[in-house]
């Protein structure tokens, strides 16, 4: 049973995160060349503005927008899931390589296609979640040791050395490409959020619609595989298949994400520590609040890219790597200590 003062505490952290959200919208959305009040803002979203801020607002912004937040909502729910599963607090699909996976399938797949990324929207997704499964299943099968599992610090280097090699791969298939598709692999992989149209909306919004639900149904049975595998098999779980199960969800959510938000890392490492370090490591507690934090994480930090070097901006994965590598190396010495 879960402590009564917890649940309060949850509560109100989720109605504090829902309001740094809006609040971290709002900027984001009156910010930018085209000017817009909060109090424009919030008339047009109501249907009362005029043309040209209902133009900006619903057909240029909001997209943009929403792809950030359900970006970084599904990062870190990608990243709180590897960590249960794996039992390793440093796993992140940006730093297990994952991200550069599906990163070096999109370059593959435009390289030999030798087509134009706006014109494969709704296939993205699933080139991107070839890549990082791919990847993955390289990366555990590396840092899998009979009678020991996955071990932890192999699959961090063994991820850390598939990211680079991976990313070098993009790179060099980024030789053949002309101007334009060049442009758009270099800012994928810097992590842009590229995915600004209403049509990228809808391709990623199904994902989610599925694969949230299910997590978190299944939080008592993460909340045992966070355990040793022998109490949560002697509780009933089916270790392997669930394990497998849910690395799977992972990884969807993490390719899923970044096929419309680019290569984008440490949203997956810093919401779900952030939500334990509030309420603790039950999944029923901190996965719904890792779920707004990398939703604010995100937004804040696209935002603050695209109005801190105007016009051309810098890309949200840069911001985010700019407080996630610290923060990596803090976590880093924290896990060696204990």
């Amino acid at each position: 049973m879960i402590d009564p003062k917890l649940r309060l505490k949850q509560l109100v952290t989720l109605v504090i995160l829902v309001v740094v959200l809006l609040l971290a919208c709002a900027w984001s959305m009156t910010s930018g060349d085209y000017k817009m009040s909060v109090g424009t803002f919030f008339k047009t979203l109501f249907g009362f503005g005029d043309y040209t801020d209902s133009l900006v607002l619903l057909q240029f912004r909001m997209p943009r927008m929403l792809i950030t937040i359900l970006a970084g909502a599904a990062l870190a729910l990608s990243g709180a899931l590897l960590q249960s599963v794996t039992r390793n607090p440093l796993a992140e699909p940006g730093i297990l390589g994952v991200n550069a996976g599906s990163g070096f399938c999109i370059a593959l797949f435009i390289g030999i296609g030798h087509v134009s990324a706006d014109n494969f929207v709704y296939v993205l997704p699933l080139i991107s979640m070839v890549g990082g499964l791919l990847t993955s299943f390289v990366i555990f099968s590396f840092s899998y040791n009979r009678g020991k599992g996955i071990t932890p610090a192999s699959m961090v280097l063994v991820g850390v050395g598939m990211a680079s090699a991976l990313s070098g791969g993009a790179l060099t298939i980024m030789a053949t490409f002309d101007k334009d598709q060049s442009e758009f692999i270099a800012s994928w992989l810097a992590g842009n959020i590229w995915g600004d149209e209403w049509p990228f909306v809808i391709s990623f919004i199904p994902w989610l619609i599925f694969l949230i639900p299910y997590v978190f149904a299944k939080s008592n049975v993460l909340n045992l595989l966070n355990t040793h595998p022998d109490i949560a098999q002697g509780m009933g779980v089916k270790v392997s298949r669930e394990r497998f199960i849910i690395l799977f969800v992972a990884v969807l959510l993490s390719s899923a994400a970044v096929s419309v938000a680019g290569a984008i890392g440490f949203i997956g490492l810093m919401g779900p520590h952030i939500a334990k370090s509030i309420v603790g490591p039950r999944h029923q507690l901190f996965m719904p609040l890792s779920v707004l934090i990398g939703a604010c994480l995100l937004v804040i930090a696209d935002t603050i890219g695209q109005t801190i070097i105007q016009p051309t901006g810098v890309p949200a994965g840069i911001v985010v790597a700019i407080i996630g590598a610290p923060y990596f190396l803090y976590l880093m010495y924290r896990t060696k200590s204990v």
